[in-house]
């Protein structure tokens, strides 16, 4: 399987902006793509965003689009999260997965591995 580990997070005001950070290491050639999660306090993760590592494809949860972008620099095995205009909704822990298949319209993850996230609080 393929682990990841996220860094980047931390306290920001609303408004602000913060640069998310993902490196993916081991079975790497199995996977296809990354993707972001959310999880907010005390609720299920959430899809954020998600990436191709071979041509860059990308799509985005309505909530973000316009603010969050995604990228990837395959020659470091890493994908970032960059999020502008945050909002307090956006607080949580941010975790990184790849991706074994991946549509315009789904994906599926490469296995149940989560990596131990990293913390975004967005204050008001």
């Amino acid at each position: 399987q393929v682990q990841s580990v996220e860094s980047g997070g931390g306290v920001v005001q609303a408004g602000g902006s913060l640069r998310l950070s993902c490196v993916a290491s081991g079975r790497t050639f199995r996977s296809v793509g990354m993707a972001w999660f959310l999880q907010p306090p005390g609720k299920g993760r959430e899809f954020v965003a998600r990436i191709t590592w071979r041509g860059g494809e990308k799509q985005y949860a309505d909530s973000v689009k316009g603010r969050f972008a995604i990228s990837r620099d395959n020659a470091k095995n890493t994908v970032y999260l960059e999020m502008n205009s945050l909002k307090p909704d956006d607080t949580g822990v941010y975790y990184c997965t790849s991706l074994k298949y991946y549509s315009a319209s789904s994906f599926l993850r490469e296995s149940d591995y989560w990596g131990q996230g990293t913390q975004v609080t967005v204050s008001s």
